[in-house]
């Protein structure tokens, strides 16, 4: 396929004129070097994404680069014999929209080594509405069986449930048969909670505390807040759970004891979805292209919109305006 000399990518410089970012005409050759030229389909928004696209958050290590860390599509081009053209692929993370060129191009140039095949089971759509939060919220699951996390422990907290990671993680564990309760500080949102699989949806006051050790409430959880909820958390967790911590909505402290850990025997797992080894990675997505596979995608999915759209995405975002995923349509 013939890849056009100029072709729409948003994004983001920080110069001698200020931190700005917008659509503007790129070609290949002034994208980060890669094995692989994909024609993207669709993309995602993350936290990450609108914290790099306004400058709110120090994400991106070089400047200009085009944004999003999430994308997928098919190969118009490759260097490497595993991938042929029309092959369709997604990646997630690999340090895209960070290091290197990401997904909110229409021609996106990756590294081969961070391209997954789309799993049968997968539309495109249906991974970028999955991305790097259904990829995080996966991972964490993945991570706490191999400790040895079970049903039969009791309930999953999600907290942050609302949001991209909390809600495909409240969808993903419900589906892999963990009842879950859900922790917001968005009341409205109960309803959208409870219909993607929360059999429990609770309120932030659920968890507070600064107690040492509480009642054993959870069998384990999954944290995108970080702060007082993480520890919170982890002294209502069962003799032997896990509490996977994926993000710091709220604070990256954590002001704790030793408590749950020497006397229950409870992990804290931490949940890094950049750059996994690729054999996780595949892991991953296997899983959630089948026995974890969220029955709720398209409830989840509250809106799709263009590039164009972007810089208003990410001001609600930072607002805390926004809940579910946000898919980006290339």
């Amino acid at each position: 396929m013939t890849i056009p000399g100029r072709f729409n990518a948003f994004r983001i410089h920080n110069d001698d004129a200020g931190y700005r970012s917008g659509i503007e005409q790129v070609g290949v050759d002034d994208l980060a070097a890669g094995e692989i030229v994909i024609r993207a389909a669709y993309s995602s928004v993350n936290f990450k994404d609108a914290l790099a696209g306004t400058g709110k958050g120090k994400i991106l290590r070089r400047f200009p680069l085009v944004g999003g860390i999430d994308v997928a599509g098919h190969v118009v081009a490759s260097s490497d014999a595993a991938f042929k053209e029309g092959d369709a692929v997604l990646v997630t993370g690999g340090g895209l929209g960070e290091t290197r060129d990401g997904g909110y191009s229409e021609y996106a140039r990756i590294q081969s080594a961070t391209a997954i095949a789309l799993p049968a089971e997968l539309s495109l759509r249906d991974a970028m509405v999955l991305g790097t939060a259904g990829f995080t919220a996966a991972l964490a699951l993945l991570r706490m069986t191999e400790n040895r996390q079970h049903p039969g422990l009791g309930p999953i907290a999600v907290t942050g449930a609302s949001g991209g990671v909390g809600s495909l993680a409240v969808d993903i564990f419900s589906s892999a048969g963990y009842e879950v309760h859900a922790v917001s500080g968005k009341p409205g949102q109960a309803e959208y909670l409870a219909a993607i699989g929360a059999s429990k949806v609770l309120g932030r006051d659920a968890l507070a505390t600064t107690r040492p050790l509480e009642s054993e409430r959870f069998g384990g959880g999954l944290d995108t807040v970080g702060g007082g909820m993480l520890a919170s958390l982890l002294a209502q967790t069962v003799a032997y759970g896990n509490v996977a911590s994926t993000g710091l909505a709220a604070s990256h402290e954590l002001t704790t004891t030793v408590m749950p850990f020497i006397l229950r025997g409870v992990s804290l797992l931490g949940v890094a979805s950049t750059s996994p080894a690729r054999d996780i990675r595949e892991e991953v997505w296997r899983r959630l292209a089948s026995d974890w596979k969220p029955r709720h995608l398209d409830r989840i999915c509250t809106r799709e919109v263009r590039m164009e759209q972007l810089a208003e995405v990410f001001d609600g975002m930072l607002a805390g305006g926004s809940h579910g995923r946000t898919l980006v349509a290339i």
